[in-house]
């Protein structure tokens, strides 16, 4: 369910003055990500490690109340659900966008993410969840990059994460560079940095 909300009557009422009429109201910051047990599930259990990267994303933001609102067309919306984008390869040959809705149970997210991401696969049409707040994600996993800032269209105010290619660093461990854009009217600095924080947590935590 999605439904306008009085920014006034929210902890964003200031934010809302401040940046959703400002010529760049986009914050972007970096982190450094030790993915070693998501590799590890990834490799021993067969999952895709872009699937539980959305999974882990979509846990994070869950318990942060900010994700559950999103400015649109000027005005501040409220969700009950959050959802996970990725980007697919599709058949023709060019790339879709598929939105995954969040669930806490991972195999039940995992169900959605083969069936959907291999459904715009095949389909060639863009998968969209219009009732949820969507977290977009880009992996651009076969190329080494320090970061990426998206780009702001004036339309599109989601949350976004890119992320590249995995390294090892020393013998170990296995690291990933995410950068992490947001709307400054959803969300302060620090929220951003609890949420990244929260997904590092959320990483070294997961079981199967």
């Amino acid at each position: 369910m999605i439904k306008e909300i009085d920014p006034k009557s929210t902890a964003r009422a200031y934010a809302f003055e401040m940046w959703m009429n400002a010529p760049m109201p986009m914050v972007t910051l970096f982190k450094r990500l030790d993915v070693t047990r998501l590799d590890k599930i990834s490799k021993k259990k067969r999952l895709k490690f872009n699937m539980l990267m959305c999974y882990c994303i979509g846990k994070a933001a869950a318990g942060i109340k900010e994700f559950y609102m999103l400015p649109v067309g000027g005005k501040l919306m409220q969700y009950d659900t959050i959802a996970v984008n990725t980007i697919v390869a599709n058949r023709a040959g060019e790339v879709s966008s598929c939105d995954i809705p969040f669930s806490d149970d991972l195999s039940q997210f995992n169900k959605d993410y083969l069936q959907l991401t291999q459904q715009v696969a095949e389909s060639c049409q863009n998968h969209d969840i219009t009732e949820s707040m969507v977290i977009g994600t880009s992996a651009l996993a076969q190329y080494e990059i320090d970061g990426a800032v998206g780009m702001y269209s004036g339309i599109f105010n989601n949350p976004f994460m890119i992320w590249g290619k995995k390294y090892r660093q020393f013998i170990f461990r296995t690291k990933l560079t995410v950068s992490f854009q947001f709307h400054h009217t959803q969300m302060d600095g620090a929220h951003a940095a609890r949420f990244l924080a929260e997904l590092q947590s959320v990483i070294n935590k997961l079981t199967l």
